[in-house]
């Protein structure tokens, strides 16, 4: 594939709008991205192919959310030159922003949050032998991440990090989902977006996972969806249950993905398969991930 001059990549890093590729022929079953970012690839933000429902899905998400999907197609250009902590430093603070722009402010108007708040642990611990398993116990919200889970999370990472004696750690969720992603009654209830961006630096379950340095496996299973993918990705070892559904839905509220997901995902399956998540918001099932390199095994799990 012939590769565009360098300064065209160079001169498109920093420019605010969205590049969509879109390849002609193909219908419904074809591949939705390559697995490779070079040639005329590289000046594009996603790639669908001219027939697949993704391309009306991307075509809906840039009308309805032109500045979060801005945002994305700027932080996913230049996250392959930064180390993943300032990855994820870069992404906070994009997702800071747009907490604070119309179209987040659109989504909550529609999608008022519930009062009702549950009470309980969000994460338990099990030690067998040298392995340390931590598993979420919100089953009745579908394990979806809050501050509470958050915070427990780090603590737990924090925890094993410091326990020598932990050479392997295992993520797993209870019930019927891993993790379905963030909890949304909680989005936007900060008192302003600079103070969310230090909160969520100085409690972050992804650098805490970078910063482990022990073997780590997620083991996931139904929904595991925005947060609960971007949390996964970052193990060492994924193993995915046959039931296994993922998905990037942020760009729908307004926002990006927010839990290092800009980091985790491309690092596995690069930037274009990364995009054609978010940008989509569809979900892809277990036998996909494994083939994109998302996911390293399929096996059923006890429940």
């Amino acid at each position: 594939m012939v590769s565009p001059p360098p300064d065209t990549v160079e001169r498109l890093t920093s420019l605010p709008f969205v590049v969509v590729g879109v390849r002609q022929g193909g219908g419904e079953t074809a591949s939705p991205v390559d697995d490779v970012d070079e040639g005329w690839l590289q000046l594009c933000d996603v790639v669908v192919s001219e027939g697949e429902p993704a391309r009306k899905a991307i075509e809906e998400n840039l009308v309805m959310a032109p500045i979060a999907s801005t945002a994305l197609a700027l932080l996913l250009r230049g996250q392959s030159r930064r180390t993943p902590e300032d990855g994820m430093v870069a992404e906070s603070a994009a997702y800071s922003v747009l907490q604070s722009g119309p179209e987040f402010a659109a989504w909550r108007a529609r999608t008022p949050a519930r009062p009702d708040r549950d009470e309980g642990s969000r994460v338990r611990l099990d030690r067998n032998g040298d392995t340390l398993s931590v598993t979420l116990t919100r089953s009745q919200r579908l394990n979806a991440l809050d501050a509470q889970m958050r915070d427990e999370l780090v603590a737990a990472l924090t925890t094993a990090t410091a326990d020598p004696s932990v050479t392997d750690v295992e993520l797993r969720g209870e019930g019927r989902a891993f993790c379905a992603g963030g909890d949304l009654d909680e989005f936007g209830t900060r008192a302003d977006p600079a103070s969310a961006h230090i909160v969520r630096l100085e409690r972050s379950v992804a650098r805490a996972l970078l910063r482990l340095r022990r073997r780590t496996t997620a083991y996931v299973h139904g929904a595991t969806v925005g947060s609960g993918i971007e949390l996964a990705a970052l193990a060492d070892v994924v193993v995915a249950a046959p039931d296994t559904e993922i998905a990037l839905p942020e760009i729908r509220l307004g926002l990006i993905p927010g839990a290092g997901g800009t980091v985790s995902l491309p690092r596995r399956i690069g930037r274009l398969r990364t995009a054609w998540l978010a940008f989509s918001g569809l979900s892809i099932d277990a036998e996909t991930a494994l083939g994109w390199g998302l996911v390293d095994e399929i096996a059923a799990m006890s429940s």
